[in-house]
């Protein structure tokens, strides 16, 4: 396990790299086949393969999806853990601990509250981070803060900014501010925030070739791909249902691709 965490922390020292966010374990083992060199889990994604709606997912529920993805490819996963499940320093501890014993090699923690429908404010963020890191150090585990004031609306971004310096003074290894999408703010939470950043890839946002060249360490997907699928699953009922025809086999794996996703 060590060895997978190191290389999931090398990942992020130098170039870009695109970590997609598979939504089950079969999802994880085709993207590992085709090269990636890690994944991630997406909480919606995650959420629809369990009939919910994204913040639905118990902690239990993640824990095994954590474990099941692991178990199934040889590459780091890092965990869209939400909030951690917790309000005190020692339940996000306890919540880190779970997830590094199902096989994470990283991890996520956000500001956002379902439950108030807010941003936390500065100071408990930045509690909330400290806790964390504190608690992924112990197991070696690459902790990623993110700050999503800027997805919700709810600040601009001189505060994301502000926010991501200061999750990194306590503690955080790599800041992702989801929801940024021009060039000049990425580029210059890039130059400001001092460490590893994650940009989301969607519509608006540079290619991962342009998000290269502005300096962002790492490209994540979020629930993307999980809905993708979703759509393709959508057409292809829908060509049964009113043609009576299954053109949608061409667009199948081939032979070779499900033999190397899931023959070994």
């Amino acid at each position: 396990m060590g060895s997978v965490r190191e290389r999931f922390r090398e990942l992020h020292a130098t170039g870009t790299f695109v970590m997609p966010n598979a939504w089950d374990a079969g999802s994880a083992r085709v993207l590992a086949s085709l090269g990636f060199e890690a994944v991630a889990t997406t909480s919606s994604g995650l959420a629809a393969s369990l009939g919910k709606r994204d913040q639905q997912v118990t902690r239990d529920e993640l824990v095994t999806h954590v474990a099941a993805v692991s178990a199934a490819v040889g590459v780091p996963v890092s965990v869209d853990a939400e909030r951690l499940y917790a309000d005190t320093a020692a339940g996000i501890a306890e919540t880190v601990d779970l997830l590094a014993a199902a096989g994470a090699a990283g991890l996520s923690i956000e500001d956002y509250d379902p439950a108030t429908g807010s941003v936390d404010t500065l100071p408990a963020g930045v509690e909330r981070v400290g806790a964390a890191a504190e608690a992924a150090r112990r197991h070696g585990l690459v902790l990623t803060a993110r700050a999503e004031n800027h997805l919700y609306g709810q600040g601009d971004l001189d505060d994301t900014i502000t926010r991501l310096v200061a999750y990194r003074a306590a503690g955080a290894d790599v800041l992702y501010a989801p929801g940024l999408t021009a060039p000049d703010d990425i580029a210059r939470v890039v130059e400001t925030v001092g460490a590893p950043v994650n940009v989301l890839t969607m519509p608006g946002a540079p290619s991962v070739p342009e998000l290269t060249a502005l300096g962002v360490r790492r490209v994540s997907t979020g629930g993307a791909l999980a809905w993708a699928a979703y759509g393709a699953l959508r057409d292809a009922a829908r060509e049964l249902l009113e043609s009576g025809t299954t053109e949608f086999r061409a667009r199948n794996l081939t032979a070779a691709e499900i033999e190397a996703a899931f023959g070994a």
